[in-house]
């Protein structure tokens, strides 16, 4: 299983973000994309979802990929457990309860379990978009920003989810401005 940017590079609006990005994950790794506000962050991880093309080079990732953006992504009308319920029957793994149980417990959202998604603070929201991520199965996590909205305990959650993730030979693309600690993970600064 691998993620691999060669010689990517990304316009937007007629403006050349970042250009000549290659790296290459494989599994258990890790990257973090760092750099100031518009330097192109999340146009990488849109590049490496395939929802954005590169201006130049090539991405190719052979498996499953999980994104997690600003947006939840989760129904906000529907309960949290139905709407993680949505998104695990979508990605055609088995086994979805359970992973649903595991994700809601390192998140510490259990207690919210039959709460509205609209009824839940920002930083809830947002563990519970980590946890539609951490649900899904997929062996590759392309995370935006994944700590924003997040109190400390919250950002030491997260980041044991990011380790177990890679400990179990998952890949995590993580672009941030805030610190987290992903120990050994490839830095990629634009």
């Amino acid at each position: 299983m691998s993620l691999a940017f060669r010689d990517v590079a990304c316009v937007r609006g007629g403006r050349m973000l970042f250009s000549g990005v290659s790296f290459d994950l494989q599994s258990g790794d890790a990257a973090v994309v760092t750099g100031p506000n518009g330097v192109g962050k999340s146009s990488l991880i849109r590049i490496a979802a395939s929802l954005l093309a590169p201006f130049e080079g090539s991405v190719t990732c052979d498996t499953a990929q999980a994104l997690l953006t600003e947006a939840s992504a989760l129904d906000p009308d529907r309960t949290l457990i139905a709407a993680l319920r949505f998104w695990a029957a979508l990605d055609d793994k088995p086994v979805a309860n359970t992973r649903i149980a595991r994700a809601l417990s390192a998140l510490d959202l259990n207690a919210l379990a039959d709460i509205p998604v609209r009824l839940l603070s920002t930083g809830q929201r947002r563990r519970a978009s980590i946890a539609r991520v951490a649900a899904s199965g997929a062996p590759v996590w392309l995370l935006d920003e994944p700590a924003n909205g997040l109190d400390t305990v919250s950002i030491a959650r997260l980041e044991t989810l990011i380790a177990e993730h890679r400990a179990t030979g998952g890949i995590a693309l993580v672009a941030t401005h805030l610190p987290l600690a992903i120990p050994h993970a490839q830095e990629i600064a634009l």
